[in-house]
């Protein structure tokens, strides 16, 4: 593996490569495109390279022989850079992709991401490598969402009859500037090759060269699974639109045999596909006749379309809920076969609309009430809802999945209603399952709402009433403006519960809910308590709690802390790290990545006014008598204590030992716990340099940190501040009976940045569960400063505590796993496995309604899988037929049966519990006894 060594170059100090790199990166990501190219490199070199230039910050040292007693040992400078062990050495590759990644790397964990100036760099201070570029994509969320594509499409492709093998690596993005198509290996019957294009085309064609055949005698089939599925003839389709996943075989059927005759099978093969769609087109009505003409000749699935409004009147024309003839039975179906084994076509990016779908079709109360008699229900009047078309295209395409037919099928019109109604979802860009199923269900609950004219109702305040009266009340209000089967089967209640900080005002509101969004091991933000200390004295030290991005910067804390506080305009804040009772570093870089924060770590803000010139910083650290030290040395018995406190100084100012002691007094103003000391505190704070200084209240001294530990006296005397690379040390030596006059709770009482008290014990290696998820969901936290609420006590915004929990349960729960994390600059997926039970998820202690006495049993019956990146993803949906009692994988157009044991991975991501009733008769939440009548159970 061939390394690069680095060219001759003056060398920078570990400080001006930091501001250096700091600059290129906040250039880079404010100018970032689709097409930039972006370099890996491994996370322990690049770890090792922060410590070696972060040494200046992390490690405090004086002019003299005094060293601070934090100090860390000096990093080295690191060596060549080294990708090694990013590197697969079994699959060498020599494209522009120059060798093949593990491919188990994580970002984060394994590798950094950097912009091409930044490698640049680096690469020529250190040189090494090997260099591995990848380019920056479109996400199609906006222009400026963007993802690096770490692992281009592989497929795998098997020759027959010959059983030959060969790999292509692909780009789901097309960048023609940057992909070559040239091949890469040829050992023995191997070979690697890299497309230009991402058509079915460019497939066929260097599957033909991959194996030296003419294009006349092959056809490729998509073989996923090793089972013919579509032969892929049209040559103008995308990879994306023929739905070709990462590692998938592709088979190449040789067409003609040695006498160069047509080979029998692929030719009836051919056939057979042709009159399929023969015989689907001639199930299409008359376009002319039905004014669709134009609607279906736009598209290339016109023979699978129908047209929307026909069809839907044909459905409701049938009052037993069965299908017609005119709904297609082309595929092949064994009488008495299990139905709602139908599969949907791929438009292109679709899986995710195809595994929502399939989830909320083989819920058996939607299943039974959508094909029954639903359009009396539909409100037409509603002015929140779609005029019904929802409901309508929804219904329709699930009698088509019920239909005892296993054709796949396309759900192309009702993809054109949901964009219409819903214009994120338009286009063929990859969305998130979870997103499309929260507009589902809140769409449909429109359309279907029994309500016609919504009454307004204000809720009253609880009064002392019962928790159980207010919550039936609220829900009462609920359902007098929220009635619909949606509601019925999906809605539940929350009990939400608000404490003020500063007056304990307590407010209690019981809320409806659909799904619960769950956090799993780690959350996309992050709750960061600081506790900030006011440099003039004018309020006492108070603690902020406030939620930042998980993968935030140092700019992100900033800006959540000023809103908090209410940071004035001529204020900054000054963020430092406390280790041991002293300042460990400051925090300034506004880049600064967050997670070298731990959350055992403390963290304070000093408020200060902004100054025009250049400033010197002065912590001074408290002591008090060591009592613990006896007479058994000569040295003063003092112990540093409680947490230091900063000021800041113009560079070249002259200051005398008064302006120090007024420094302190000044900021001690909040902390001062007699009558006697908050008179002189505020005389202090409006007093002039030559006001004496009342020495027989509070005692102590002030000591600077130098060669000679030089005493400050209240003097004119001028006092030479020594430079410091973090911030000059004065000492505040406080005698046991002085320091009783102050409050020291703010001094001792130092929180962590995140205190954090996980439910039950999970040792490592042991899954995370689906109750802890839960347990943090439920978990009391404050609000974050961008919500705060409106106390009616103190009548003023207050960063409350908000607890919620479980009051009413649905029929059927909805569980969101938070899978995705977002931040700034970047988007990651977590592949964090759930240990989520199949039977038996037992609720009943997390119902806050204790008077309830029925157990909360839930199993479950399909789940939303996400596999692969954010970038290059793919859904899936796992299904139980309750009737047959097995479970299935719904795969667009692929359905196949699989084992319960299959059910659980690190891909689920939205859960669907169906309640397991007690006795005949139960009712879902309390409302709808039509509910257990209507859908007591999904069998025959």
């Amino acid at each position: 593996m061939e390394m690069v060594l680095a060219a001759p170059a003056p060398e920078l100090s570990p400080e001006e490569e930091m501001a250096l790199i700091r600059d290129i990166t906040v250039a880079a990501e404010a100018h970032a495109k689709e097409g930039d190219t972006f370099f890996l490199i491994t996370t322990r070199w690049w770890q090792s390279w922060i410590d070696y230039v972060i040494q200046d910050l992390t490690t405090a040292t004086s002019n003299g022989s005094h060293h601070h007693e934090f100090s860390l040992n000096t990093s080295r400078r690191p060596g060549a850079i080294d990708n090694s062990d990013l590197i697969d050495d079994e699959t060498h590759l020599g494209s522009y992709m120059e060798f093949e990644l593990h491919d188990t790397l994580v970002e984060g964990r394994d590798y950094i991401l950097l912009p091409q100036q930044v490698w640049e760099k680096l690469h020529g201070w250190y040189g090494g490598g090997p260099t591995l570029p990848r380019k920056a994509i479109n996400t199609g969320f906006s222009q400026t969402d963007l993802a690096i594509e770490v692992y281009p499409l592989r497929l795998h492709l098997l020759l027959m009859p010959k059983e030959d093998r060969a790999f292509i690596r692909i780009s789901k993005k097309l960048l023609k500037e940057f992909l070559k198509a040239f091949p890469i290996r040829n050992n023995g019957k191997m070979k690697i090759y890299e497309l230009m294009q991402d058509t079915v085309g460019e497939l066929h064609k260097k599957a033909c060269e991959a194996f030296d055949l003419l294009p006349d005698e092959v056809c490729i089939w998509d073989y996923y699974g090793q089972t013919k599925h579509t032969l892929m003839d049209n040559l103008e389709k995308t990879l994306d639109d023929a739905n070709i996943q990462m590692d998938q075989e592709i088979l190449v059927e040789i067409t003609t045999d040695a006498n160069g005759s047509l080979d029998g099978g692929c030719v009836s093969s051919i056939q057979e596909n042709e009159l399929f769609e023969r015989e689907s087109t001639s199930l299409v009505p008359d376009a002319s006749k039905s004014g669709a003409s134009r609607e279906l000749a736009s598209n290339n699935y016109a023979s699978r379309s129908y047209n929307s409004s026909l069809t839907q009147s044909l459905y409701l024309r049938s009052s037993n809920g069965d299908l017609d003839n005119s709904h297609g039975t082309s595929g092949t179906t064994t009488k008495g076969s299990p139905l709602g084994l139908t599969g949907l076509l791929n438009l292109g990016n679709t899986c995710y609309m195809n595994s929502a779908i399939q989830c909320l079709v083989h819920t058996p109360e939607f299943a039974r009430y959508f094909r029954e008699d639903y359009h009396r229900e539909i409100n037409w009047q509603n002015p929140l809802g779609m005029v019904g078309e929802l409901a309508l295209a929804f219904g329709e395409l699930l009698r088509k999945l019920w239909a005892p037919s296993r054709s796949p099928v396309s759900p192309r019109p009702f993809k054109a209603k949901l964009s219409r109604f819903a214009s994120q979802f338009s286009g063929f860009n990859q969305h998130d399952s979870q997103e499309l199923l929260a507009f589902l269900l809140d769409g449909l609950h429109e359309d279907l709402n029994r309500v016609k004219h919504r009454p307004y109702i204000r809720s009253n305040d609880a009064d002392g009433r019962s928790d159980e009266e207010v919550a039936d009340e609220y829900w009462a209000n609920h359902i007098a403006r929220n009635n619909s089967i949606i509601v019925d089967v999906c809605q539940g209640q929350y009990k939400s519960t608000l404490v003020c900080p500063v007056c304990g005002k307590v407010s209690v509101t019981f809320d409806p809910f659909m799904y619960l969004s769950l956090p799993l091991q780690f959350a996309s933000t992050r709750s960061m308590t600081v506790v900030i200390f006011s440099c003039d004295g004018s309020a006492p030290p108070t603690p902020f709690t406030v939620s930042v991005p998980k993968q935030g910067r140092c700019r992100d804390l900033l800006q959540a802390l000023g809103n908090a506080c209410s940071l004035r305009n001529g204020e900054r804040l000054l963020i430092a790290e406390i280790r041991n009772h002293r300042i460990y570093r400051f925090l300034e870089d506004p880049v600064l990545q967050l997670s070298t924060v731990n959350d055992d770590d403390h963290l304070v803000a000093y408020r200060l006014p902004k100054l025009e010139k250049r400033a010197n910083y002065i912590q001074f650290v408290h002591r008090r008598e060591d009592l613990d030290h006896g007479n058994s040395s000569t040295l003063m018995p003092w112990k540093p204590y409680g947490v230091p406190l900063v000021a800041q100084i113009p560079r070249n100012e002259i200051v005398t030992g008064h302006d120090i002691h007024e420094l302190v007094n000044k900021m001690l103003v909040p902390m001062l716990g007699n009558q006697d000391c908050q008179h002189l505190a505020v005389q202090n704070s409006v007093s002039t340099r030559t006001q004496s200084y009342h020495t027989d209240s509070c005692k102590f001294q002030l000591q600077l940190v130098d060669d000679s530990n030089t005493v400050i006296e209240k003097s004119d005397d001028v006092i030479r501040v020594p430079q410091s690379s973090l911030a000059a040390v004065f000492f505040v030596n406080w005698p046991k009976a002085e320091l009783k006059k102050i409050d020291t709770h703010h001094l001792e009482n130092l929180p962590e940045v995140f205190k954090f008290a996980p439910p039950a014990k999970r040792t490592r290696g042991e899954p995370l569960s689906l109750y802890a998820c839960l347990d943090a969901f439920l978990r009391e936290e404050p609000l974050v400063p961008e919500d705060m609420w409106y106390c009616p006590s103190c009548k003023a915004q207050r960063q409350a505590s908000k607890k919620l929990d479980l009051w009413r349960l649905p029929e059927v729960l909805v569980i969101h796993l938070k899978r995705f994390s977002f931040s700034r600059s970047t988007k990651q997926k977590l592949e964090t496995f759930v240990n989520f039970p199949i039977h038996d998820l037992d609720l009943t202690h997390y119902i806050a309604n204790k008077k309830s006495s029925h157990r909360q049993i839930y199993e479950l019956y399909a789940v939303s899988n996400h596999y692969g990146s954010m970038a290059s993803g793919h859904y899936t949906a796992h299904i139980k037929l309750l009737d047959e009692n097995r479970w299935y994988n719904f795969d667009d157009s692929h359905v196949f049966a699989i084992n319960e044991d299959d059910v659980k991975s690190a891909a689920a991501y939205v859960l669907f519990y169906r309640r397991v009733r007690e006795q005949d008769g139960a009712m879902s939440n309390g409302t709808q006894p039509c509910v257990s009548r209507n859908y007591r159970s999904s069998q025959r």
